[in-house]
């Protein structure tokens, strides 16, 4: 199966969930998109679109939710992988353990979620040097709620203006 065919698969099932469930529909989508770590799949469209019909902040907030949930696996990644990269890497992981105390590293994750950079990466990170999961996941659902809802409240704003566009 191609990635296209891929892509309009979720796209059709997501639509159906979130028809069928409302925002507990749009939670389970993005906990979903997000938990695909090498493939990326793009649940922000449908927050995007929801935003314009439902509540925003809603949308946001169960789009946030479950992203920032749905980070967990690129962090099981990185704990899962620590064995076979302690042995290589210890003194780099060392540095980068000291670098990473405080409260920095809470502040790049809700950073990477808040944005459109690869928050992935960060989990698997975070994972390699043991941050605790409980702020890994808090961090995470700060950023990725900030993200949603910016994302929602777009929508509100433009979904009009792009269905005019497109002739839709």
């Amino acid at each position: 199966m191609d990635i296209a065919a891929l892509l309009i698969g979720f796209t059709v099932w997501a639509e159906a969930t979130v028809g069928a469930y409302g925002y507990l529909g749009i939670f389970m989508v993005s906990l979903l998109g997000n938990l695909s770590v090498i493939f990326p799949v793009p649940s922000f469209a449908l927050v995007f679109a929801m935003g314009a019909i439902l509540n925003p902040w809603l949308v946001g907030l169960a789009g946030g939710l479950g992203g920032g949930i749905g980070e967990i696996s690129g962090y099981i990644i990185g704990r899962g992988g620590r064995k076979a990269i302690k042995k290589k890497y210890e003194k780099q992981l060392k540095r980068v353990r000291k670098w990473a105390g405080g409260h920095r590293t809470f502040a790049v994750i809700v950073l990477f979620g808040a944005t459109p950079l690869p928050s992935d990466i960060i989990g698997i990170f975070a994972g390699l040097i043991h941050y605790d999961i409980r702020k890994f996941l808090l961090a995470s659902i700060i950023g990725k709620i900030i993200m949603s809802t910016y994302i929602a409240w777009a929508g509100y704003y433009s979904f009009d203006t792009i269905k005019i566009i497109f002739g839709v």
